[in-house]
């Protein structure tokens, strides 16, 4: 073990937690309303964040394939429902969408790079697959939840506009090529600007963990470009994925547009 690395206690803990009374009294004097749902956003993050301790901590002592590709599963359905219910808007199917693009997306890239770049062996060792998995698909959820609520926005908005080309004579891809456009550009836009300040204005999750663990920096920011790369690819395929597959339901084959399939969710 590394004798760098500093083990924190449980007082440690608590005295961080602490910190979370700035929000509050913030929230409190302010009159945000943001107080009771701090609490229970501080309250959730630490009994979930303990209990993923205790089974990443059995997982790691099995290895064995198949819990690893279960977490995975777990962590990559759940993500799927969270960029869901971040729209303000829904379809039949939406879900489903979101799930496949998502895991597709995360599986594929995160694959590749455990065997292709980093060459992890055995590929399925928890200590890699579920970090680099975890971390991946947090990106992939932020970016299909924008593109997926910026498409179906702009279907609401821009109907008429789209039923106007529809009956001009345009495909269904004609007419609604700018809202895909938008669309991905929205998706993509957050892990760009993360890119381009890196290092400069921010030290990112991957690189700060390898350096409190004692790693040299140089090592650790070889690690980071890789993942960094590796979370834009995914990215980029997973919001594709959930906006053409939602191209494809709100556009029918027909070149019509499928605006009953469209509803909106109040208080999203």
């Amino acid at each position: 073990m590394n004798t760098s690395y500093i083990h924190l206690t449980n007082w440690q803990l608590g005295t961080a937690a602490t910190l979370i009374f700035f929000n509050l009294a913030i929230s409190v004097a302010l009159r945000l309303g943001l107080a009771r749902t701090l609490v229970i956003a501080s309250a959730r993050m630490v009994a979930q964040l303990i209990l993923v301790g205790f089974i990443l901590a059995f997982v790691f002592a099995l290895k064995n394939p198949l819990p690893v590709v279960g977490i995975g599963a777990v962590m990559a359905a759940l993500a799927g429902v969270s960029a869901v219910r971040r729209t303000q808007h829904r379809f039949p199917g939406v879900y489903w969408n979101s799930l496949l693009s998502i895991m597709g997306a995360a599986f594929v890239v995160t694959g590749a790079g455990i065997t292709g770049i980093i060459r992890v062996q055995p590929w399925y060792s928890p200590q890699y697959a579920i970090p680099l998995l975890g971390m991946v698909l947090g990106n992939i959820l932020n970016g299909v939840s924008l593109a997926l609520d910026r498409f179906m926005r702009g279907i609401a908005r821009e109907r008429l506009t789209l039923e106007a080309d529809l009956a001009m004579g345009a495909t269904r891809w004609e007419a609604a090529h700018p809202l895909i456009r938008d669309s991905l550009r929205t998706g993509m836009i957050p892990t760009i600007n993360a890119m381009m300040v890196m290092g400069v204005v921010s030290l990112p999750g991957m690189m700060t963990g390898q350096l409190l663990v004692g790693a040299s920096p140089v090592a650790a920011v070889r690690y980071q470009i890789v993942i960094m790369f590796m979370i834009a690819s995914a990215t980029a395929l997973g919001t594709l994925g959930v906006t053409v597959l939602a191209f494809r339901t709100l556009l029918n084959a027909r070149h019509q547009l499928c605006l009953g399939n469209l509803r909106r969710i109040h208080g999203s």
